[in-house]
């Protein structure tokens, strides 16, 4: 009971915050999607970029400067990889190999933020805030432009495919909701012992007289919009399990709430753009059904243990932080892989096979409980149309969706993207099973082995960045192949979304009658919810008996 009530007290702090701060958050969003005035500084920012903010683009044009802008992003943070030796404050670390600099490009462009490498030991700190930092800001925001655009096509009739302008949708969503709230953030987290300077290396002597290397950098900087923006690389190797990110049990909860506070925000605003407040209702309730299995799943496997010793410790502590202990480590690992962030205050690849294989199945999912910012949202907002389509099917009525009727070539659509990271995440681990490099980088043998590869394609199909930790994935094959899997992740399910928010926008409102499905009560939060856990869940069975599952019966 000693242990239950802290784990409670702390989930119960968690609620009460996103209950309190969701709301207004959510509706300050949706005023910012929906507001036809320009700020100054960001007329500025669109003059730079030579683009029109009043335009109103077609869904090809919002798909094609989505894909432009994430490209040069990629060539970007390329070149910074590769010329970093140059740089100054690069405090003496040279270029990263060409493939290690195509994988933290793409990673941290497509919001993986996956890292083969030490941050503290292979990047400076020009390189840490002028690239990785950056992208934390623009790949969180084109994300919560995609999603407001989804969510603006399903506002409108007939706008013949015109869902609004991407770089006004991006410039908002940085200038307006990242930059003000990660600011903050970073002084709330620096008030409390994250590290922010420009140090470098510097050598310690130790409690027990030994000696060691520390380094400093702009740690708290970098660490609030990593879990804001649900991106998740740290600034050090060992992520939010470092004291210099995440210093307290404070701090750690303060990281869990950024985490999920703008993705239920943006079901909330979702609801406000569609003029149905009890739509975003809905959507967010599944998240946080979703996200309450996941964490009630994991909190169980990590404290009570499996197996002998962990069963007389109290509970699973191997890789573990002890200023943390199992209950907060559980909350942080189902919301990092609920939500697309990656961070970790644990090593995940010493979770229990039961906790380990939670947390792979909530990637699995889409990551939609709550999910990353943007991304959570359409992904909840692809399933519900697949929830409308099969209940149309069930009852022998044509399905719609907020008075947009879901024909045959709206569903290719959603099928589509429903299949597209089954298809990536599955064909992944068949290549990296097939070839010698593969599981050579893999520390233990067995299920547990299978494991830590399928966590690593997992992790990168959905774009999570995240790791079991005991793969050896800074090689050319893995940075090629997992390199290839965020960016298929990322950019395949946007363009299918904005393709069917072109047909959203084109299509008229139909009048709801006595045979439209209510998309906003209890019948259909418990159909949504089944759907997600059905038919995107059931795909992965056979490769989890394979791995977490085979594991759990050893």
């Amino acid at each position: 009971m000693s242990e239950v009530l802290p784990a409670l007290g702390q989930i119960a702090c968690l609620v009460v915050l996103l209950v309190l701060l969701v709301p207004p958050l959510g509706r300050f969003l949706a005023h910012v999607y929906t507001s036809e005035k320009h700020l100054a500084v960001e007329r500025v920012t669109y003059r730079v970029l030579r683009v029109d903010p009043d335009a109103d683009q077609h869904w090809r044009t919002y798909a094609l400067s989505v894909l432009g802008f994430s490209l040069v992003g990629v060539l970007f943070l390329y070149a910074f990889g590769r010329l970093q030796q140059l740089l100054p404050l690069s405090l003496g670390f040279p270029a990263l190999p060409a493939d290690g600099a195509w994988n933290t490009a793409v990673s941290f462009v497509t919001n993986t933020n996956w890292q083969w490498y030490s941050g503290e030991a292979a990047l400076g700190h020009l390189m840490q805030m002028a690239g990785p930092t950056v992208q934390n800001f623009v790949s969180a925001g084109v994300g919560m432009a995609v999603a407001a655009a989804f969510a603006r096509a399903l506002s409108r009739t007939e706008q013949g495919g015109r869902i609004g302008n991407f770089f006004a949708d991006l410039v908002r969503t940085v200038v307006r909701v990242l930059l003000p709230i990660s600011l903050v953030s970073a002084c709330v987290l620096i008030v409390f012992g994250a590290v922010q300077n420009f140090a470098g290396s510097r050598t310690m002597t130790t409690l027990t007289g030994g000696t060691q290397t520390l380094t400093g950098g702009p740690v708290a900087s970098q660490e609030s919009i990593k879990e804001l923006g649900t991106n998740g690389g740290g600034f050090y190797n060992v992520n939010s399990a470092h004291p210099f990110e995440n210093p307290t049990a404070f701090t750690n909860l303060f990281e869990i709430f950024l985490i999920l506070l703008i993705p239920f925000a943006m079901a909330w605003a979702f609801g406000l753009i569609v003029k149905d407040r009890r739509q975003g209702i809905a959507v967010g309730g599944v998240m946080a059904l979703l996200l309450g299995l996941s964490i009630g799943l994991v909190t169980w496997a990590e404290m009570a243990g499996v197996g002998t010793a962990p069963q007389l410790a109290g509970g699973a502590m191997e890789g573990k932080e002890v200023r943390f202990g199992e209950a907060a480590s559980a909350l942080f690992a189902a919301a990092t892989t609920g939500t697309s962030t990656g961070a970790v205050n644990a090593m995940h690849d010493s979770m229990t096979a039961p906790g380990g294989g939670v947390v792979l199945v909530n990637m699995m999912l889409g990551e939609i409980a709550p999910g990353g910012v943007g991304s959570g949202l359409y992904g909840m907002l692809m399933i519900a149309v697949v929830t409308v389509f099969l209940s149309g099917l069930m009852v022998g009525r044509t399905p719609e969706y907020l008075g947009k009727k879901i024909g045959q070539r709206e569903i290719v659509l959603v099928a589509l993207y429903i299949l597209t990271t089954p298809l990536l995440l599955l064909v992944g681990i068949a290549v990296a099973v097939s070839f010698d490099a593969g599981p050579a980088g893999v520390l233990n043998s067995g299920p547990h082995g299978f494991s830590e590869m399928l966590y690593a394609v997992t992790s990168a199909s959905n774009n999570n960045g995240s790791a079991f930790g005991g793969l050896t994935s800074g090689t050319p094959f893995w940075n090629t192949l997992l390199g290839l899997e965020m960016l298929f992740g990322r950019f395949l399910p946007m363009v299918l979304v904005l393709a069917l928010a072109g047909r959203f926008a084109s299509a008229k409102r139909l009048p709801a009658n006595a045979g439209t499905l209510p998309t906003h009560g209890p019948l259909f939060v418990t159909l949504l919810t089944g759907v997600a856990l059905v038919v995107v869940g059931l795909t992965f069975v056979p490769v989890l008996m394979l791995g977490p599952v085979v594991e759990s019966l050893s």
